[in-house]
């Protein structure tokens, strides 16, 4: 027997549902709203959640995802009265188990219904051993990139072929070291190839290899990386760079597990295991035929999309705290504090470059602020600061009539003199007004600081109004 929610806002169709469920031996419950259903969830252990789409207080799929993340992990169902092939969709790319609709429920129901209770009674007794994933100095703990942890791990346990997609930065090559490093290839070697930097008519003799002779230069003979990546992994880094004339010879080398170096007359066997990578959109270029589809099939055996950084922000202040603390470390320096507004500004910016980006920049500032014992957002460069003061500024009307009364920004100049303001305030309350503790902490020479003090009336021996404190 399950117990099952019903969020459906039509009193007939539940009527049906319950007594169908009674009879078939579940133990269902209905409810008319989504501010219900979702009060429901949190309240009791559900097996099945069958959810409506058009509620009067909202969209079930756009909610979808809290029914599925609730404490109970229910299978969710989404029934609709008029359907819609997007909808279908999203409900399978949301974690939906089934879409159903309405005019043909007591038909569908059983089968999807069974299958699901079944799925999940199966779920309950596997049991998932813990795993000391080595993560290879892959900084996060948000659940996005918890799930690629959980990655790793399956496809640690085989042999799969894997290929990694994600924007620049975003630490392709870390994970394809991680999957090696957690599979049972960790004492061969982890060959790169990158094959965005190969010149295209030295690609066929890196990879492959070459006998002497073979062609003007090749004055002895040289083994491929494949040859090197025996009992090992081959990282394809760049794989969309590929050309076209090699991708067939490299598709025959994937089905085949053997090659031949240019000028040999024998093939030679390689037991590796291929790990890919790629920023470009692989299916658009199938379609331009740029890349073979039956390479793109050999490639995919499991595919692992990394989050780019402004999908993981969580992350933000456990990558500062450790490229900073490892900076530290290697410039034998003590730990460096970091201001509650230094982190509100990185997490303001886009990360166009992703982590490796953040690193750059956490780079720079520690150099330029090499003896300042706390990093503000002061510290950080103009374009991240400009992000986080657009990011704090509230629309306002204006009042002359001269924008019809439209939403504008406060200017930034007018901004940046209140942010300036507000910074040189803490940071005297901070160094307890010792100008010389002051400079040292902010990285502001005691020139410009006298200036600020100045400007903002703030100067610790003039009277004011006023005050530091």
């Amino acid at each position: 027997m399950a117990k099952i929610l019903i969020v459906d806002d039509d009193p007939h169709i539940c009527r049906i549902l319950v007594e169908y469920l009674e009879d078939t031996g579940h133990n269902p419950t209905a409810v008319h709203t989504l501010t219900d259903g979702l009060k429901s969830i949190t309240e009791a252990v559900w097996d099945v959640v069958l959810l409506d789409v058009q509620l009067p207080d909202g969209n079930g799929l756009e909610f979808l995802p809290h029914f599925i993340e609730s404490a109970s992990l229910p299978e969710v169902i989404i029934i609709t009265g008029l359907g819609d092939p997007d909808g279908a969709e999203k409900t399978i790319l949301r974690g939906g188990w089934s879409y159903i609709e309405k005019p043909d429920i007591l038909k569908d129901l059983s089968l999807h219904l069974t299958r699901a209770i079944q799925y999940r009674a199966e779920k309950k007794i596997i049991k998932h051993e813990p795993v000391a994933l080595k993560r290879n100095n892959i900084i996060g703990s948000s659940k996005v990139m918890n799930e690629c942890f959980d990655q790793i791990a399956k496809t640690s346990s085989c042999d799969v072929n894997v290929l990694i997609t994600g924007e620049t930065g975003t630490g392709k090559e870390l994970f394809a070291r991680a999957i090696h490093e957690n599979s049972s290839r960790v004492k061969g070697n982890f060959v790169v190839v990158d094959c965005a930097s190969l010149p295209e008519n030295l690609i066929e003799s890196t990879l492959f290899g070459h006998e002497k002779g073979a062609f003007t230069g090749a004055d002895t003979r040289k083994n491929g990386l494949i040859n090197f990546a025996h009992c090992g992994t081959l990282f394809l880094d760049e794989v969309g760079e590929l050309p076209l004339h090699l991708q067939a010879s490299f598709l025959r080398v994937l089905q085949e597990r053997s090659y031949r170096p240019l000028g040999a007359t024998a093939e030679i066997g390689s037991d590796f295991r291929l790990i890919a990578a790629t920023n470009r959109d692989l299916d658009e270029n199938v379609k331009r035929e740029l890349f073979r589809h039956d390479l793109l099939f050999r490639l995919q055996g499991f595919s692992i999309e990394l989050p780019p950084l402004k999908k993981r922000l969580d992350d933000i202040r456990e990558l500062v705290n450790y490229r900073i603390t490892g900076l530290c470390d290697q410039y034998a320096l003590e730990t460096k504090g970091v201001a509650p507004d230094f982190i509100e500004a990185l997490v303001a910016y886009e990360w166009p470059g992703n982590v490796r980006e953040l690193f750059q920049i956490i780079e720079q500032v520690f150099i330029n602020s090499f003896h300042s014992p706390t990093l503000f957002a002061i510290h950080l460069p103009e374009k991240i600061r400009v992000c986080q003061a657009r990011s704090r500024v509230k629309s306002i009307k204006i009042m002359d009539g001269s924008a019809n009364g439209s939403d504008a920004f406060v200017p930034w100049r007018s901004y940046k003199n209140t942010f300036e303001e507000s910074y040189v305030r803490d940071l005297m309350r901070h160094s307890k007004n010792n100008i010389q503790m002051a400079s040292r902490v902010s990285g502001i020479s005691r020139t410009r600081l006298y200036q600020l003090l100045h400007k903002h009336d703030l100067h610790p021996s003039r009277s004011s109004n006023k005050t530091l404190l």
